[in-house]
């Protein structure tokens, strides 16, 4: 199996392989003891991690500087994911194969670095935590299961977390928190359910829920950090706030208060008429504006946007269609300056939109499946 990643840094995102997740065999669940004791030593289970041999650089052959890199992943069936890290130097991708690959990256070149292993079904979606917590990944499983794992030294990764039977159903989308949260990743499942995992100053580990929707989560996205002026002249952090997409239609908003988590209100135009598959959450380019973008089994991507904090606090929301496309959409992600969206349809094609002055989008580039026809 192939996939590809952007030279100047990608979007992180592998085009998404179909929504038949829901509908996988069901695979034996592990008998490990749920626990979130604390990991002062870390034990890592046998065949883990396998290392691989000493293996030369693969160099992709490029004609242009700004054209994609297609990695061979060696994968035994569908890739999912894609994701590269904060500095674009590691690439994971994951499997119905139940394993993760991990390469290094260096220009137009990579290396094999490690294969991961742990999970007893397929592997849907990945998330690296900030650098500040090393080379951390997270990973979410049809098993109902989040994995943590840290690359201790070049090529050997330890396994940090085995959050077993976190969920009573799939687990179809996890994403690390801002660092300045400290490390937070949230997991969205078809069970229903968001579960939140907190690791504590004492090394421990808690688990929180919220009830989003009984007919299943399919997505979570991050609020980016916020500051805001209180009272006083006083600089303070803004809530955690994050973004759910469900098997019920709907984008969800919510908030994190000193009662727990809340719902907010969100009243827009439009929305989606089917499950929706990926909500993206865009990094801050104007303070006190939130722009969200979601995709869906309708064929269309929608983007949400309040102008300051008084429309968030009110509930108010404005939507539009960026497009329709002809097949369902899997997956919408930002670029870092979260002024270029990529999009991951079932034509098996990855198109990039750009917003103009006059808040119209644009298509301004596509990347088609080369690879699959090779």
């Amino acid at each position: 199996m192939a996939t590809m990643y952007g030279q100047q840094g990608g979007y992180g995102q592998q085009q998404y392989g179909g929504g038949g997740y829901q509908q996988q065999p069901q695979y034996p669940q592990q008998t490990v003891q749920q626990g979130y004791g604390s990991q002062t030593q870390y034990q890592v289970p046998q065949q883990q991690t396998q290392q691989p041999q000493q293996q030369p650089a693969v160099v992709a052959p490029v004609e242009d500087k700004m054209a994609p890199i297609y990695v061979d992943t060696q994968h035994d069936d569908m890739v999912h994911d894609a994701q590269l890290d904060f500095y674009g130097t590691k690439l994971a991708t994951c499997s119905s194969d139940r394993t993760i690959k991990i390469y290094d990256i260096s220009g137009n070149s990579y290396t094999p670095n490690a294969t991961l292993t742990g999970h007893n079904g397929p592997i849907y979606q990945l998330s690296w935590a900030h650098p500040k917590y090393s080379s951390c990944l997270a990973s979410a499983s049809f098993d109902g299961s989040v994995l943590i794992h840290r690359e201790s030294r070049p090529g050997e990764w330890i396994l940090v977390k085995a959050f077993h039977g976190l969920h009573d159903s799939s687990v179809n989308g996890v994403e690390f928190a801002p660092h300045e949260y400290g490390l937070v990743c949230a997991a969205a499942s078809s069970d229903g359910r968001v579960s939140l995992m907190s690791h504590e100053d004492d090394g421990d580990w808690t688990v929180e829920y919220l009830s989003d929707s009984p007919l299943g989560v399919n997505a979570v996205s991050w609020s980016p950090y916020g500051v805001a002026e209180g009272q006083g002249g006083e600089v303070k952090s803004l809530p955690m706030r994050l973004a759910t997409g469900g098997s019920d239609n709907g984008v969800k908003i919510w908030s994190k208060t000193e009662g727990g988590w809340e719902q907010e209100s969100l009243e827009a135009e439009v929305g989606h008429n089917d499950w929706v598959r990926d909500v993206a959450w865009a990094p801050n380019v104007v303070p006190g504006r939130s722009v969200i973008a979601s995709c869906s089994e309708d064929k269309t991507v929608i983007i949400w946007k309040s102008e300051d904090e008084e429309d968030v606090d009110n509930g108010k929301w404005t939507s539009m269609v960026l497009h329709t496309f002809e097949d369902p959409v899997w997956r919408v992600s930002w670029s870092v300056t979260g002024n270029i969206l990529a999009v991951s349809s079932g034509d098996s094609n990855v198109t990039l939109w750009k917003e103009g002055l006059d808040g119209s989008w644009t298509q301004v580039s596509q990347v088609e499946d080369v690879a699959s026809s090779d």
